[in-house]
């Protein structure tokens, strides 16, 4: 074979296709596509205004209208910018990707802003093709003298360019739409996808229904002036408030945002709020609307915003962004991590600024915002830095305390240790003794506290979470008394032999409290691997990781000084082995849920225990 060459040749039969089927990642983008073509008009014809290049009347509007006419099945997207002569229109249209944007920025390099221009690439105006068999443009250039031009396709590679009847200047695009899109025909349909991508639109956007008997006074659709194009200072707390109700149709206030406003060294303009939680589920349920010149591009783009950020509910425009062709998604760029990077710190700064400045506030908002700033912690190690020193603990009073506060607190009860519990209710025996020795105790109870509490031991030395039921504080247990190892060796006997479980651990302790006649302990080490393995669905955690557990009796409770006395008397073998059943019981109760047949023995027993009781007072 002999050496060849030549060039690639495109041709639109071929690419044709493959715009409308797969370069848009949904079929409503027509509408983006083609009402931010007008939007672009109207910017170009304004700056040429502005320099001079153009003129307009004194009193002009700048407007864009889409008309839906059911019976003619027909869309229009009209705009009064800046037109097309029949050259531009041989090349922006005819030229597939020759975007008009493009030429006009490098024309007018010197004295204009390409984040001014959206168009990027030059392929949306072909998007119309997803919905339409043919499609029509009528245009008048502002040009002086200029007329007025006529393209029709019916999506093939040929075309119709003749004269137009239009008469004022601007563009009207007309799509024929296909019996498979009929859909957006419906007002309704329109209505929803023109707010979904157009509701800050920097110019007023109308939606007529051809079709409608009684025609209303035309109001725009959008708001032209979002808030966040005013400057942090000239905002009202009313204002953010209303406009977070607005956008995400929330009842509720939200605890507190963050004003973004930048031109360095990138363009980054928005709103984060952080909403109030219902339940811990919505921590990944946020929505953060990203806007490209008041454009709507898509909702939760990652590489913006970082994964932990996601619960928050916001607004952010940066016309710095690197779209891909379809606008709908980021392009992988150094930028983009560097906006990442600057939006962290803000919210890093903003709950620093809370801490610092405001914070019975913080306090207040801690319970909401705990968990994102634990997960952001681990996932993040520059948001940690910045954190680590206003990460606070709520304990069981109510107080809210750092861990540098509790620490220096009780050194000298238990030093270096963080006594928590994740269940003030079911631990509430515990939580008592704690709290009668002055000891305090904090509340994890939030999914991502098992790993959060890792993260923290990993961080600081010597540092260790103890959870009320794993251990016993020697504050609690009485000066100087031992207990007899007699006394220990057949309490245990009497326990395993009652209870039927002769790998039961029994342990007898001097309590400073004498209401408590025993108790249940795990070793916490043991109860996080349970608790890990249940977290990631492990079905068999119970068998791979024992509990472990140890039953403590209190030596100075009177029941079990009981137990003592009768526990050699063969009359009453069946009244002890009542009570070592109740014992361990209510022990296990405060531990954790009885199972379903051991509640069903525990209120059988209660009832028989109180039989015995009447019959002794009669």
């Amino acid at each position: 074979m002999n050496r060849e060459t030549g060039s690639i040749s495109i041709n639109t039969e071929n690419i044709f296709p493959i715009i409308k089927k797969w370069l848009y990642s949904e079929k409503d983008i027509f509408v983006r596509e083609l009402v931010s073509n007008g939007s672009d008009a109207i910017s170009k014809l304004k700056k040429l205004v502005s320099i001079g290049e153009a003129e307009v009347e004194e009193d002009t509007k700048y407007w864009i209208k889409v008309v839906v006419d059911k019976e003619n099945k027909t869309i229009k997207v009209i705009d009064n910018g800046i037109g097309m002569t029949a050259e531009e229109v041989k090349k922006y249209i005819n030229q597939i990707a020759f975007s008009g944007a493009k030429d006009f920025i490098e024309k007018y390099k010197d004295k204009t802003d390409d984040a001014q221009i959206i168009g990027h690439f030059g392929l949306g105006f072909y998007s119309a093709f997803m919905v339409a068999d043919k499609v029509q443009i009528d245009t008048l250039s502002y040009q002086k003298g200029a007329s007025a031009v006529r393209w029709i396709s019916s999506g093939g590679t040929e075309y119709d360019l003749d004269v137009s009847d239009r008469t004022e200047r601007g563009t009207t695009v007309t799509l024929y739409v296909a019996e498979d899109s009929l859909e957006f025909l419906d007002e309704w349909k329109m209505r929803e996808i023109l707010k979904k991508y157009f509701s800050f639109l920097p110019y007023e956007l109308y939606l007529e229904n051809a079709n409608a008997e009684k025609k209303d006074e035309p109001k725009p659709i959008n708001n032209t002036s979002p808030l966040w194009l005013k400057k942090p200072k000239d905002c009202t707390d009313e204002e953010y408030k209303e406009f977070y109700k607005d956008v995400f149709l929330d009842y509720e206030d939200p605890l507190f945002w963050i004003h973004l406003n930048m031109d360095y060294p990138f363009n980054l303009k928005g709103i984060l709020y952080f909403p109030k939680l219902k339940h811990e589920f919505e921590t990944m349920e946020g929505q953060i609307k990203l806007y490209y010149n008041q454009v709507f591009v898509a909702d939760n783009i990652k590489e913006i915003i970082p994964e932990f950020l996601l619960l928050l509910k916001g607004t952010i425009d940066c016309p710095d962004l690197p779209l891909n062709v379809s606008r709908s998604f980021l392009q992988n760029d150094g930028s983009v991590k560097k906006l990442s990077a600057h939006i962290t710190k803000k919210v890093a700064d903003k709950l620093t600024s809370l801490f610092e400045n405001e914070r019975d506030n913080y306090n207040k908002y801690w319970d909401d915002i705990n968990p994102f700033v634990k997960y952001g912690c681990i996932r993040e190690e520059k948001f940690y830095e910045k954190v680590k020193d206003i990460v606070v603990y709520k304990t069981t009073n109510g107080e809210y305390i750092t861990l540098k506060d509790y620490l220096e607190r009780n050194k000298g009860k238990h030093e270096n240790k963080i006594f928590y519990t994740n269940d003030e209710n079911q631990q509430a025996q515990y939580i008592r003794l704690f709290k009668e020795q002055n000891i305090d105790v904090v509340v994890m109870s939030s999914m991502i506290d098992i790993h959060f509490m890792q993260f923290i031991e990993a961080r600081n030395d010597g540092v260790k979470f103890t959870r009320v039921d794993s251990d016993l504080s020697e504050n609690m247990k009485e000066d100087g008394v031992v207990v007899e190892k007699e006394m220990q060796e057949k309490l245990e006997k009497l326990f395993k032999e009652n209870l039927g479980n002769d790998k039961l651990k029994v342990k007898v302790e001097a309590l400073k409290s004498p209401s408590i006649p025993g108790m249940i302990l795990t070793p916490e080490y043991a109860r996080r691997l349970q608790d890990i393995s249940r977290m990631y669905g492990g079905s068999g955690s119970d068998y791979m990781f024992p509990s472990d557990e140890t039953l403590v009796l209190n030596k100075n409770n009177a029941l079990i000084n009981a137990i003592v006395k009768l526990m050699d008397r063969e009359d009453k073998k069946d009244d002890v082995k009542l009570i070592c059943e109740q014992v361990y019981d209510l022990s296990m109760m405060s531990h954790r849920q009885l199972e379903t047949e051991a509640m069903a023995r525990f209120i059988e027993r209660s009832s028989t225990i109180l039989t015995k009781l009447a019959d002794i007072s009669a």
